[in-house]
């Protein structure tokens, strides 16, 4: 497959400086399949790249040589659904999207990232997954995003477990490096019953519920979790949830660089918890409704305007310090987020490589989004004559 002559010329800056960035979508080889991710994903924003004039591949870590003017990647022929490797030019923006916390910690692909962020004619963003209790760190440094911090420790010991469920009746804990509510676990104390300690466990496929009467033998089946698991884990304190039908919901932003470089709010969904279910994940029996439908139905229409209006805000300050804790450029993530019966905004997750959104309006701006802050920081770099953005 060859590269249109137009797009292929102004590209490699064989014509001077470029109007259109070239924009690389990094994954991972996979011996079967050639590259690992989200292909839907890949082929919409390859498409839509093009529909903006921008020229836009997949390339694996190991096929992105960064001393190279070409690199060998993939591209999207929707005539007959086939990906097609091909030559093209060496990109000016990188945008990260390895699917695997696991990949992206091998060594060699830590060593690719490493060299990526310093290259001075590429910007690369979003360079690694979040952790959850790096997450909570960062916030808890800046006095603005602290007082929508549920309280939150490294899980240690069960003293760490004891001293908390003096304090709150409900508490989640959470794998640092989990995904999609895998292994995710709650702590309920109900004084009156003859085993007051509830342990619920979220699995693959549904939940599992055990009781202890003691503390110690509540810590040891949380031991074995945790081992099983093989992942650290933190617990924080659990939020009574704003609920419908007695199940809690909560919000789903997508907080994204605009065209001027500024955060925006892309778009909330909202997310019903399933029947018994510890999270509001959709697979595991939650579905999505609209957040200002819910949210009246709880507080009202004049009370769900203000709770909303503080979301948004809130969504963007969130960003901004998450931004600057991690000391790396980001374009994207999204959050969940959850309002307490008492219309109090709290932080729960961050996710630096946010999975599509189901909602259309939400899917087509955060398709654009990516394309449109690539072409601000493209001309930036020019405008700056090599200067960093940000």
């Amino acid at each position: 497959m060859t590269i249109p002559k137009s797009l292929a010329t102004k590209a490699n800056g064989t014509e001077g400086i470029t109007d259109k960035p070239v924009v690389a979508i990094l994954t991972i080889e996979d011996d079967i399949q050639l590259f690992r991710g989200n292909r839907g994903n890949f082929a919409d924003l390859i498409q839509t790249g093009q529909q903006m004039g921008i020229l836009t591949y997949v390339v694996t870590v190991k096929s992105l040589k960064l001393q190279a003017h070409k690199v060998l990647g993939f591209t999207y022929r929707e005539s007959d659904e086939t990906w097609v490797q091909a030559w093209f030019p060496r990109p000016h923006i990188v945008y990260n999207r390895i699917p695997q916390r696991e990949d992206e910690r091998l060594p060699r692909v830590k060593k690719k990232l490493s060299a990526l962020a310093k290259q001075p004619d590429i910007r690369l963003f979003n360079r690694r997954f979040f952790n959850k209790w790096s997450l909570f760190q960062w916030l808890n440094e800046s006095r603005a995003t602290r007082p929508y911090i549920p309280e939150t420790r490294k899980l240690t010991d069960s003293l760490v477990l004891g001293s908390l469920l003096k304090k709150h009746r409900l508490l989640y804990l959470k794998p640092v490096r989990g995904k999609a509510g895998v292994g995710i676990m709650t702590v309920t104390v109900q004084p009156e019953k003859r085993l007051p300690y509830r342990l619920q466990i979220q699995e693959e496929k549904g939940s599992r519920t055990f009781r202890s009467g003691t503390l110690r033998r509540l810590w040891d089946r949380i031991s074995r979790q945790s081992d099983r698991l093989g992942e650290p884990y933190i617990v924080q304190q659990g939020i009574p949830l704003a609920s419908v039908n007695k199940r809690p919901f909560d919000l789903r932003a997508l907080v994204q660089k605009n065209g001027a470089g500024q955060w925006e709010l892309s778009g909330i969904g909202a997310r019903v918890a399933g029947d018994s279910s510890i999270t509001t994940h959709v697979p595991r029996g939650g579905y999505i409704d609209e957040p200002e439908k819910l949210l009246v139905s709880v507080f009202g229409q004049d009370k769900a305007g203000r709770v909303l209006s503080k979301v948004r805000g809130t969504t963007i300050t969130l960003a901004k310090q998450i931004e600057r804790s991690s000391h790396s450029r980001l374009c994207e993530m999204s959050m969940d987020l959850g309002v307490d019966t008492a219309g109090h905004v709290w932080f729960f997750e961050a996710n630096s490589k946010p999975m599509k959104f189901d909602e259309p309006h939400i899917r087509n701006k955060s398709l654009e989004r990516i394309f449109q802050y690539s072409l601000y920081l493209h001309r930036l770099k020019h405008e700056s004559r090599g200067g960093v953005a940000t």
